[in-house]
């Protein structure tokens, strides 16, 4: 065996790699994609109830502004929900994917329970509530 051949890998090991990180990717999809639906949903929730707790002054800071303002944060927060990727396809390459049915709802709960709180606390300030 020379240094050429000990450098460079026969490429077997690529195409298997690729296709269990696209068989993990689509998994991963197929579960969170769903599931952004009821993230969005509770987020939603927490700035209509600011909203409906703050009448009638939160009537008088409705703007243009406020609803482009609340669009960035709803698109920040949906970044931040892609982080569930990263910890889900790292858990599928660990072999644990049995414990991670478990741990998925795990993570969308607290997930979803720290975006809602982190919410509250910019819709408090938007609505003065």
């Amino acid at each position: 065996m020379n240094e050429s051949s000990a450098a460079e890998p026969s490429g077997r090991e690529e195409p298997a790699f690729l296709a269990r990180l696209a068989g993990y990717i689509a998994d991963a999809l197929r579960y969170w994609e769903p599931r952004r639906l009821v993230y969005n949903g509770i987020l939603a929730m927490v700035v209509a109830v600011h909203f409906i707790a703050a009448w009638p002054g939160s009537r008088d800071v409705l703007s243009l502004d406020l609803i482009l303002g609340l669009f960035i944060l709803a698109v920040l927060a949906n970044l931040c929900y892609c982080a569930a990727y990263a910890v889900d396809i790292f858990v599928q390459f660990s072999g644990m994917q049995r414990q991670w049915r478990i741990g998925r709802l795990v993570l969308l709960t607290v997930g979803a329970a720290f975006a809602a709180a982190i919410t509250h606390f910019f819709a408090s300030g938007l609505f003065g509530r």
